[in-house]
């Protein structure tokens, strides 16, 4: 009877004891991964989890944001999930995810929390909280949502006193980035450097200095920790001006040749890899987010993603080199109907539907094609009574047909490569690349020379009266390249394709 009292003794302790301590698989141990960040519109995984493992199915699982408690992220309670008390700018954002690709899910104690479509009002702190009837636990873990700005636009303006204006700017950016200017491989402070909000939250940055010589000037702008976008232009020297006597015509005349000589712009770094697929073309239009699975593999942008060296620094060809490639291109005849062409001379006509701003409505390709060699040939923007012409598209196109689409925005990225002109600014052409180059003009040229050297993967773009470059190009070319041409809008008149006489040569 002794041995019987003793062993029911020891049962009866080891009882007592056991009800005493909580079982060990109610106790709530949360664990947090480290600080996230993403990129707005896209999705990401906010990581919880418990420790040691255990299923959090019968658990309840709480997502909320600093002090609002009641009003949760998400909220998991005895196996679903309940919204009447959610967050209203979360409905149909949030769900569970794994925290790597090794997670088991909820069955694991994986409660991590999977945002969609983040914005910028998304950002902050966000507390992951457990609990059971035995017991609860709760960590922190803190959100960054960041969004990379539009294409660089770096413009540069001769002022009067025969210095160099050179701005940067981009717009929609989040959180405020960092732009750094260089001259000549050197830090240099800017004259301005100025922030700006929009009511969507995202910020534009502008920054400008004066240069003073001949010199080769990059501006960058990126997040910290990002690889920056960048874009570089190399300046000629400023332009000399000759004393004038008033009255006379013999100085003034002179002046204007020796500005003209005297202008140089030279576009060295903006270097791409292209090659041609002529199923589609990209619609990223004025740095909206679009899907970019319409965009063809390797006409994706380079230069706006990373800071991009040239493989080779080369000077342009002269003019009188490129010239003696002349060859005579004609208008493809599509029969546009927003165009009228005669002969070698194209203009706009019938109000195009896309109003004021000049689209690919308006455009036309020229012919031949060229697969390799060098071509050279001019487009006159003179007409008698009429003046010089204000508004135009002239370069070349990798595409067989151009779309005559008022949405598409015709880019480097999607195979079009001209220098531009409007009204709306004329101290300036631009160039299609991207990023964005505005190039200095004092006065607009009668003649533009095109120069393209397929080999060498060189466009350059001449005034072919003063015989002095406006501004070249670096293209890896692949494929046919045509002529490209755009007579603007509202500009009474036409360019006209100037043919070679054989006489000339």
């Amino acid at each position: 009877m002794g041995l019987l009292k003793m062993r029911a003794f020891i049962v009866a302790f080891l009882s007592a004891s056991l009800c005493d301590a909580a079982p060990v698989s109610d106790v709530i141990a949360v664990l947090v991964g480290s600080p996230v960040s993403v990129h707005r519109g896209q999705t990401t995984t906010i990581p919880c989890w418990l420790n040691p493992p255990r299923t959090a199915e019968d658990l309840e699982v709480r997502w909320y944001r600093q002090n609002r408690f009641d009003n949760p992220v998400m909220l998991y309670r005895a196996g679903a999930f309940e919204y009447a008390s959610q967050d209203a700018s979360y409905v149909g954002r949030v769900l569970f995810g794994n925290k790597d690709a090794a997670s088991g899910g909820l069955k694991s104690g994986d409660v991590s929390l999977a945002l969609i479509n983040a914005t910028l009002d998304d950002a902050g702190d966000y507390t992951c909280y457990v609990s059971s009837d035995q017991g609860y636990d709760s960590a922190s873990v803190s959100l960054t949502v960041s969004e990379t700005g539009t294409p660089l636009l770096l413009s540069a303006v001769w002022r009067e006193d025969n210095k160099v204006n050179v701005s940067c700017e981009s717009a929609g950016w989040y959180p405020e980035p960092s732009l750094q200017w260089m001259n000549q491989n050197q830090v240099v402070t800017p004259e301005r450097l100025q922030y700006s909000t929009d009511s969507s939250g995202l910020v534009s940055v502008h920054s400008w200095l004066l240069i003073s010589n001949s010199s080769e000037v990059s501006c960058s702008v990126g997040l910290s920790g990002k690889e920056a976008k960048m874009s570089r232009v190399r300046l000629g020297s400023p332009p000399k001006l000759v004393e004038q006597e008033c009255g006379s015509s013999a100085a003034v005349l002179a002046t204007l040749i020796l500005l003209l000589i005297a202008m140089v712009v030279v576009i060295g770094v903006l270097s791409f890899k292209y090659r041609v697929q002529k199923t589609k073309l990209g619609r990223n239009h004025d740095g909206d987010n679009k899907d970019e699975t319409d965009a063809p593999e390797k006409q994706k942008l380079l230069l706006t993603e990373k800071t991009a060296e040239p493989e080779e620094e080369t000077e342009p060809t002269t003019f009188s080199e490129a010239r003696k490639h002349y060859v005579n291109v004609t208008l493809d005849q599509t029969g546009n109907q927003f165009l009228t062409i005669k002969d070698c001379k194209v203009r706009d006509s019938n109000n195009p539907p896309d109003g004021k701003k000049v689209t690919c409505l308006t455009a036309i390709k020229g012919k031949p094609g060229f697969s390799s060699g060098q071509h050279y040939w001019e487009v006159s923007l003179w007409t008698n009574n009429v003046g010089i012409k204000q508004s135009w598209w002239i370069g070349v196109t990798s595409n067989t047909d151009v779309p005559h689409e008022s949405d598409l925005f015709p880019t480097a990225s999607n195979g079009f490569w001209f220098l531009s002109s409007s009204p709306d600014r004329p101290d300036s052409f631009h160039l299609s690349t991207e990023p964005k180059v505005l190039l200095p003009v004092r006065s607009r040229p009668r003649t533009i020379g095109v120069y393209l050297n397929y080999d060498d993967s060189e466009l350059s773009f001449y005034d072919a009266e003063s015989q002095s470059l406006i501004g070249s190009l670096k293209v890896e070319f692949t494929g046919d390249v045509f002529p490209f041409f755009n007579p603007g809008k509202g500009d009474t008149g036409p360019m006209e394709i100037l043919q070679h006489r054989k006489e000339e040569g």
